[in-house]
């Protein structure tokens, strides 16, 4: 078969080791003018994508470092805990609230040593869902004592979630405040676990782990799933353990409120009010824990537009803190190490518009490397996709090793899933990185909430979706001129680009369908339902 003219020693001759038209290629103006982009955007993701497998070694280099739940390097006393505030805030959150509340209302804590606090900014129903489900468990039922809960509501979003956070500390009475979004349910023991960690008087704040109630709904969780793992094993584990500044996660920790504070307070200039305030806080001397064996579960965006607009908003407000605080950390007195872990911590969303750049040159930059030679190709273009590339599928696969040792080879079906859908978002999060770099001003848009854990479940928040606009369809579009890369790929018998380009098509359709496609399947049988129907049997 390989003596055969249509073998593969035939084909290898013919195309890679016929030496007749070589030296015949003149490089000109036009190749000049492609190429020099092409590299300089693959060699900026290159050095981003060297950093995922710094921040892999710094994990287990430091893993001796690891700070756990149970070993406090020191105790509160026995009848001398501080006083807890837990902050709850909420906007239009009406299909969640409840289980929230009973959540953190079941804590164990002593009460006398306790407040929570519901924060409520809503414009909807939810303001009497709220009110209502709070002067219950104020009260007490059977099975429940009266709790020590209040329900604060707004006029007004001011500074939105940080302006609400702020809003709640002018009344608060504790010494440590821990913050819960809507979408979590924090574990009884939850705060016993962290609690001692502030016996030790330099520590500000506590971050635990995020895991998923809804980790199995779908292919889409699934993705979601592995990409918050990836950040909260790997960039908190290694960062933490290093020594290095890492950020507070919005939820699912607590602090110091004299830390809050002493680094000027919740400040609502950026979208991430909460690694701004990180930064802030750290940078005036405070240090920061990273409890990963401490895990508080919560709810992942069912659909592609709702995690659109969370990514969107992350992105946007790293992007907002770099413009705002990177200047003070780079000529700050910390070490070099932190600066460089800063640096590429805020601006690393700034390859998304980098990725939109590459999408525009690689057909153009495939078709002349092409000509000037495979081997070129291999010693220049291959190590640095493998470098901005490869090192994703390395970042995520450790991740869950260290979670799921007995099954994290599964991992190995959702690589080229999590490549694509980085790509898919790229429209998107390039939008929201450009109006972070222009300085235009947006509101905090909040993720929807759908109360949903199982497979097939039907969704009662549709008064919540996002609107789509135009961006599914450009995101159709271009998946669209990729597949035509793709043909022309292999028709001309390129195929060592075919695989990438693949991911490119992939990723655009994949994240344009699901925003056209969001909610069709669940239309039959919902016709009469009302959208605003109460979740919960409390005979309210």
């Amino acid at each position: 078969m390989l003596a055969d003219q249509h073998g593969f020693a035939h084909y290898w001759r013919t195309h890679y080791a016929n030496k007749t038209f070589e030296h015949l290629y003149r490089w000109n103006t036009f190749d000049t003018c492609m190429l020099i982009p092409y590299f300089v955007v693959m060699i900026i993701l290159a050095f981003y994508g060297i950093h995922r497998y710094q921040l892999v070694w710094l994990y287990y280099r430091n893993k001796k470092k690891e700070a756990k739940w149970n070993e406090p390097p020191a105790r509160f006393a026995e009848g001398q805990f501080p006083f807890v505030t837990i902050q709850l805030p909420i906007f239009n959150e009406q299909f969640v609230i409840d289980r929230l509340i009973d959540a953190v209302c079941r804590l164990d804590y002593p009460r006398d040593r306790f407040e929570i606090q519901l924060l409520d900014d809503s414009t909807d129903e939810t303001q009497q869902v709220a009110r209502e489900i709070v002067e219950r468990y104020a009260r007490g039922f059977a099975g429940m004592d009266p709790q020590p809960i209040v329900y604060l509501h707004r006029t007004n979003r001011h500074g939105y979630k940080a302006g609400a956070l702020d809003e709640g500390l002018k009344v608060a009475r504790g010494e440590l405040v821990a913050i819960f979004d809507a979408d979590f349910v924090p574990p009884r023991e939850w705060v016993m676990q962290v609690i001692h960690h502030f016996a030790e008087p330099e520590i500000g704040m506590v971050q635990t782990r995020w895991t998923h109630l809804n980790r199995d709904y779908s292919f889409l969780t699934q993705v979601e799933a592995i990409l918050l793992d990836g950040h909260f094993v790997l960039e908190h584990g290694g960062r933490s353990r290093a020594g290095v500044f890492f950020n507070f996660n919005g939820t699912a920790g607590m602090w110091r409120r004299r830390t809050i504070g002493e680094a000027g307070g919740w400040q609502h200039d950026t979208l991430t009010e909460d690694t701004d305030l990180s930064y802030r806080a750290q940078m005036v001397g405070w240090k920061f824990k990273y409890l990963q064996d401490v895990e508080c579960p919560a709810e992942l965006p069912i659909e592609m537009t709702a995690f659109k607009t969370q990514q969107a908003r992350w992105a946007k407000g790293l992007i907002q803190t770099g413009k705002k605080i990177l200047p003070r950390v780079l000529s700050s007195d910390v070490g070099w190490h932190t600066k460089l872990e800063a640096w590429y911590h805020l601006t690393a969303n700034i390859s998304y518009p980098l990725m939109i750049i590459l999408s525009v040159l690689l057909m153009p930059a495939m078709i002349i490397r092409s000509w000037q030679g495979y081997i070129q190709m291999l010693l220049i273009d291959f190590p640095l996709f493998m470098a901005s590339t490869a090192s994703i599928s390395t970042f995520y696969l450790v991740s869950q090793k260290e979670l799921f040792p007995k099954t994290w080879y599964k991992t190995f079906l959702y690589v080229p899933c999590l490549m694509a859908l980085g790509v898919g978002l790229s429209i998107t999060n390039t939008k929201a990185v450009m109006e972070a770099l222009f300085g235009i001003k947006s509101a905090f848009a909040r993720t929807p909430k759908y109360r949903v854990k199982e497979k097939g479940e039907k969704s009662k928040a549709k008064v919540y979706r996002k609107r789509l606009g135009i961006v599914p369809w450009i995101e159709l579009a271009i998946g669209c001129f990729f597949a035509w890369t793709v043909w022309y790929a292999v028709s001309t018998e390129n195929y060592f680009t075919v695989p990438f380009l693949l991911l490119f098509v992939y990723g655009y359709w994949y994240t344009g369908l699901l925003s056209l496609l969001q909610g069709r399947f669940e239309r039959g049988g919902t016709a009469g339902q009302a959208i605003h129907e109460k979740p919960y049997p409390l005979g309210i």
